[in-house]
């Protein structure tokens, strides 16, 4: 069984949604793009414990949390309404537009003999080549080979006025346009579809204790296994009471108590106040209940959500398995299974439960988790201002061959393919000190700068200049904000680089070396050359590097390239020290990647103009 297509309507971040699912997933993209919503959507359509929750939606579940009709007096009162067609409520005001639900569709294929019989009269046709539903009027067009039987499922949940609550069910999606009283697609059919949602900071607590929904009970479930410990467990607990020895103090407080009520009420209204160690309900017990590990080489025990983070996962992905080699058909969603987990544990975590399910989805930040997904098995999504949510197919430009991409993925492609916003630097030297002197300059002057982390900007070392195009166009067809800095280029390098990019930066010197020293002053150089260990090399050209800075340090400067010294250098500088075309850069970026940086009109920030391609020429000498 496996997911093929979700479609997601006003739902958290998400207004629109339409998504195809490889056999094997992994979601990626900033934070707050909507992986989990995509997840979370899922879990409320086929997960069997979801809508347990009453209720199963809240105001925060609807997209801007707008779960009312709009009527006339939410409208613009430049809009003519008097052909809306609606008839008047008691109070006069018009209702212009139905209350927003939340709709959530998937489509399930890879159907297993169980699923065919118990879903065969909902079952429709999905042509594998088209990636649509068979709508042919040839019945006989199903036997052809592309064709596979599917399941659709949908979600509604919406506000209802008249009890003043939220509401939300399932349906089989083929009886919601076909019947006035669609089929409801239940918990027990949830549960014959196998979807297990593992939410990374929920899971491992839950998952060797006994409540609902727990791994422990999804097994317990699966092997048909019902306890048979309830009425004993809560016998023996009735009969024990806490601390009733007198010389502990507390039965003398309750006897106290008791006396002081018997002045005041009848005996039948309740005495004799006395300590138990739980409601003794089964519901309770199913919460208090919870496995001991052992830890260390001796006998002590503790409960096993207090071990090691990093524990906890494996020991998730053992229940894992048991339950996978019990039903078979599996589809498993998980979020972060990086999280305290060395990256080799990381990368058997994945290819383990790629194995066992029949469908895996991850979302992850982690290069080792998506070394493990093919490029058509990554889903990259990007989500617009106005709430719509799409993937993106990774497409490598001619210059990355597949065999460099993988080589590099976790140097050169992962960050980008993780990030919202790209600065691809034509070389180390530059893809090391913009961000370090990005730093130095929001310590320095916080109001005029800002780290290029804060602004949620990526730097990305193309390795040269002929690859500086290629690697934004990459970005840039992942809906990504893409920016680069370079060397002094050609004019026909130039508008091949601007054409992928929305701003380039590009200084008028051959060599970010050569704009460092020659736009900075003789007295930061003397303070660093004091502050370097020179090589012998170096020393035996030029014996006193401090009467030649400027040839010391393009030797020294290019003997470390790479190394981050133009970054050590430029980070002991003060403001005015660091050339006016970084500086320029730096703000420039704030400017136009700062979402805080709003004005009192509310118009956002001025338009920012990209520095000049020199910078200005500072009297080193």
């Amino acid at each position: 069984m496996q997911i093929r297509r979700i479609k997601i309507n006003n739902f958290r971040g998400i207004k629109q949604a339409d998504l195809l699912l490889p056999p094997h997933a992994v979601l990626i993209g900033d934070n707050n793009t909507g992986k989990s919503t995509v997840l979370e959507a899922i879990d409320l359509v086929l997960g069997p414990d979801r809508l347990s929750r009453r209720p199963p939606i809240d105001e925060h579940d609807f997209f801007e949390g707008k779960y009312m009709p709009r009527r006339n007096e939410d409208a613009d009162p430049s809009e003519d309404n008097t052909n809306v067609g609606e008839e008047q409520t008691g109070d006069g005001i018009d209702e212009i537009e139905p209350a927003p639900q939340i709709e959530i569709e998937v489509t399930v294929i890879g159907l297993s003999e169980k699923q065919r019989a118990k879903f065969g009269d909902y079952a429709e046709w999905w042509d594998q080549t088209t990636d649509l539903f068979y709508a042919d009027a040839d019945p006989a067009g199903v036997d052809a080979t592309s064709i596979v039987q599917a399941l659709r499922v949908s979600f509604v949940g919406r506000y209802d006025s008249d009890d003043d609550d939220f509401e939300g069910k399932t349906y089989f999606t083929r009886t919601l346009s076909e019947s006035d009283s669609p089929d409801e697609f239940r918990r027990r059919d949830k549960q014959v579809c196998g979807f297990l949602y593992l939410r990374s900071l929920r899971t491992g607590r839950r998952a060797l204790s006994l409540e609902r929904g727990s791994l422990l009970d999804i097994i317990l479930r699966l092997k048909e296994v019902r306890p048979q410990m309830w009425e004993t467990t809560l016998a023996k607990l009735a009969s024990f009471t806490v601390a009733s020895e007198s010389e502990l103090g507390i039965s003398g407080i309750l006897e106290s108590i008791n006396t002081a009520l018997q002045k005041y009420v009848p005996k039948e209204w309740g005495v004799q106040p006395h300590l138990k160690v739980s409601n003794l309900t089964r519901e309770h017990l199913r919460k208090v209940i919870t496995a001991f590990i052992a830890t260390g080489d001796g006998d002590h025990a503790a409960p096993f959500y207090l071990q090691g983070t990093g524990t906890i996962n494996m020991l998730v992905l053992a229940m894992l398995s048991q339950i996978a080699e019990d039903k078979q058909n599996v589809i498993f969603a998980m979020e972060e299974p990086e999280t305290a987990i060395p990256p080799y544990a990381q990368k058997r975590i994945v290819h383990e439960i790629r194995n066992l399910a029949s469908q895996a989805i991850f979302a992850s930040h982690s290069p080792y988790v998506l070394e493990e997904f093919t490029i058509d098995e990554t889903v990259a999504l990007s989500r617009s201002s106005d709430g719509r949510l799409e993937r993106s197919t990774i497409v490598l430009p001619k210059s990355v061959k597949l065999k460099r991409y993988r080589q590099e993925f976790r140097i050169r492609f992962c960050e980008g393919l993780l990030a919202r916003r790209i600065l691809v630097a034509e070389g180390a030297t530059e893809a090391g000190a913009l961000p370090a002197v990005a730093r130095r300059l929001s310590e320095l002057s916080p109001q005029s700068y800002v780290s290029l982390e804060a602004l949620g900007i990526c730097t990305v070392d193309a390795g040269s200049q002929a690859n500086i195009a290629d690697l934004a166009e990459l970005y840039g067809k992942l809906g990504k904000r893409v920016f680069a800095v370079c060397d002094k280029q050609t004019d026909e390098n130039k508008a091949t680089i601007e054409a992928q990019v929305e701003s380039l930066f590009m200084h008028d010197e051959a060599g970010f070396e050569n704009l460092v020293l020659k736009n900075t002053p003789t007295a930061a150089l003397e303070r660093f050359a004091s502050l370097v260990e020179w090589p012998q090399h170096i020393l035996d050209k030029y014996p006193d590097p401090t009467a030649q800075l400027q040839e010391a340090f393009r030797a020294y400067f290019g003997w470390s390239k790479g190394n981050w010294t133009i970054a050590d250098f430029l980070t002991q500088c003060a403001e005015d020290e660091i050339p006016e075309w970084i500086r320029s850069t730096c703000a420039f970026l704030k400017n136009v990647c700062d979402t805080s940086a709003v004005q009192a009109d509310g118009q956002g920030a001025p338009k920012a103009v990209p520095p000049e391609e020199t910078g200005d020429d500072v009297d080193a000498e």
